[in-house]
């Protein structure tokens, strides 16, 4: 879906009332703001999450020894804790 938005001369814009609600920002809400060489990409603070988490699983084949709880986990039994 692409839609058209207007940015006012102080730099704001609009997002359609549609697509706010179904991102859940209808009461409000934050948006991440990536630039690329392709554009700008617009994401909410979970979709942000989920981005990295893909790509984290990525590079790391989904090896549960790789994750950050694992490597926490390394450095407490190293430290003694």
């Amino acid at each position: 879906m692409t839609v058209q938005v207007t940015i006012t001369p102080n730099g704001r814009m609009s997002l359609p009332a549609d697509i706010r609600k179904r991102l859940g920002l209808a009461g409000g809400g934050a948006l991440l703001v990536e630039e690329t060489e392709d554009g700008v990409i617009l994401r909410t603070v979970a979709q942000s999450i989920a981005h990295a988490q893909a790509l984290a699983k990525k590079y790391t084949g989904g090896k549960t020894e790789a994750s950050v709880d694992a490597f926490l986990a390394r450095r407490r039994e190293e430290s003694g804790e």
